[in-house]
Formats: structure tokens, sequence, C-alpha cells
């Protein structure tokens, strides 16, 4: 006669591996699916490298600065509060949506912007892209400054923004 107990730890460990693995698989799937559209034909959304990153950028006018500002990790929240919920607008009026991404890594990419019409001699404006698995799921131009502003990648929506004469 064969006897097998489970223990209610084993059952909430083998339950926590399966919610792990169904969180890397839809990951996985959301990547594949192509979900990170770009916004226009002929965008390259590939962003493995510093040259990768950079050129992306530049298809939009952006001149950064090689090194980045800032990298790090962020978790996209599974469900997302009100500031997420703008944030993913701004995203998708870019042809990104950050959904399939919820409780996923992405890295984050901060590069100075250098040429900003207005700012060029100010070190407030920034690029952040969010990247997972080598592509670019989104991100933003902003300025860091008090009176701030945020806006997509594409630079017609920076030449409609007011100077600053603010000395840094």
């Amino acid at each position: 006669m064969f006897v097998l107990s489970v223990h209610k730890r084993q059952i909430r460990l083998v339950l926590l591996l399966l919610a792990l693995a169904a969180i890397a698989v839809a990951c996985a799937v959301a990547s594949r699916n192509g979900t990170a559209v770009s916004q226009g034909a002929g965008v390259n959304l590939r962003a493995d490298t510093a040259d990768e990153r950079i050129a992306y950028l530049s298809q939009f006018g952006w001149e950064v600065d090689e090194d980045p500002i800032e990298v790090s990790e962020v978790v996209i929240p599974e469900t997302f509060d009100e500031t997420y919920t703008q944030y993913n607008e701004l995203q998708k009026a870019q042809g990104f949506d950050l959904t399939p991404y919820a409780s996923c890594r992405v890295k984050r990419w901060i590069y100075r912007v250098r040429n900003y019409p207005g700012y060029e001699q100010l070190d407030c404006i920034q690029a952040t892209l969010l990247i997972y698995e080598g592509q670019v799921i989104g991100g933003d131009v902003c300025s860091t400054q008090l009176d701030g502003f945020m806006h997509g990648f594409v630079k017609e929506a920076a030449e409609t923004q007011p100077a600053q004469t603010q000395a840094a």
C-alpha cells in the first residue's frame, strides 16, 4: 500500500509557482503578439543595445547623451491606478499600450535630450524608454522643471510647447 501526504505549505508553493508561470507566459505572449506597435510606418522598435536606443529616439529627431541618466527595472502594475491610467492613455495616443505588460518587469532607460526647442541650454528635458525583451513598449519626453510637461516621442508636440527662459 502507498500513502501520500500533502501539507498546506506544499499546496501553496505549487499554486505560487503556477501563478508565476502564468504571469511569465502572459508576458511572453504579449511580446510575441507585437502589442506595442510603431507610431508610423518604418519606425524601428529595437532597443537591445545603447546604439539601438539612441537610434530609436533619433527617429523622432531627438539628440540625446550617449550615457543614460538612469537605468532601472520597474514592474508595470497588475491594476492601474489613476496615474498609470493617464500615462497609458499617452502611450495609446502614440501607438503603444501597457495593459498587456501588467505584472511584467521592464527596463526604464532615461536619457537627457539636448535639442528640445527653447531648452537647448538647460538640462531639464528627458526622454524615457520602457523596454521589454529588447523592444520599446512605451515612453515619453518630459521636462523635470516644477512647471514641466510630458508628451509622446513625436517632435511636433514639442514645438507647440512654450519655451522657458529660466536658467538651469
